[in-house]
């Protein structure tokens, strides 16, 4: 339908309006956000509220918000009526961290569309929808590297974390790690990883274990919360 070419900004972003697929939404290299109508080939508005590039977009379609993110840091809340800012809030980094804020942050709502999953590099937490209100947050350790990736399960219900050993081979090499996660459409269960070096391997516990979704060690004063399936992270659950 179109085609967004040079010169700069670059799209970084996108996602499709849940109720009118004619509008995207399309997160920009310069840190604003176009919605753009695909049936008139026109830019209806550019919202602007970050200060670098979009890097996450989510639309709830019982709020009517759109929350973008961004590699500032900072989550937006937009008003899909009138397309004005509601909320904004930046997130909070753990000590001695500094640098890691200006990495990717990337967002999704819960299947109740107001629970909202944010995925940093240094941290996964679960806000809620529309005022940002942080609920629960979770930083990584030292030991484990920054998170590259997080996800609900299709059922939003999920919980789990998944050993190193389901994926990696008995002399792994450092350049190799999850770089992403997919939840499978329909299986709560079933979660596709991606490795650095190509591979993907398709998850799901041993039929000897049982279902997932026990509660992972609590952390970082954090106590248990919705579900996020994190790449790279530690489970004491056995997978195959």
């Amino acid at each position: 339908m179109t085609t967004f070419m040079p010169p700069p900004p670059a799209a970084t972003f996108l996602a499709f309006h849940p109720q009118d697929n004619n509008i995207i939404a399309i997160g920009m290299a310069d840190s604003s956000i176009q919605i753009y109508n695909v049936r008139v080939d026109e830019v209806k508005t550019k919202l602007k509220g970050h200060q670098k590039r979009i890097t996450g977009l989510a639309f709830s379609n019982i709020l009517n918000v759109l929350v973008s993110s961004g590699a500032d840091s900072q989550l937006c809340v937009w008003s899909t009526d009138g397309w004005e800012k509601q909320a904004s809030t930046v997130l909070q980094m753990p000590s001695g961290r500094v640098a890691a804020a200006l990495a990717d942050t990337r967002v999704q709502f819960h299947l109740d569309q107001i629970h909202l999953l944010v995925v940093h590099e240094s941290q996964i937490a679960i806000y809620e929808a529309p005022k940002l209100e942080r609920l629960r947050q979770w930083f990584y350790r030292e030991a484990t590297g920054p998170i590259t990736h997080a996800t609900y399960s299709c059922d939003s219900h999920l919980r789990c974390r998944i050993s190193p050993i389901a994926y990696m081979t008995p002399n792994p090499s450092l350049r190799v790690y999850p770089l992403v996660i997919a939840a499978h459409p329909s299986e709560p269960n079933q979660f596709a990883l991606g490795l650095t070096d190509g591979g993907i391997h398709v998850l799901e516990p041993l039929e000897s274990e049982g279902k997932w979704g026990t509660a992972p060690p609590v952390e970082n004063g954090a106590g248990p919360s919705t579900a996020a399936a994190a790449a790279g992270a530690v489970s004491d659950q056995p997978q195959r």
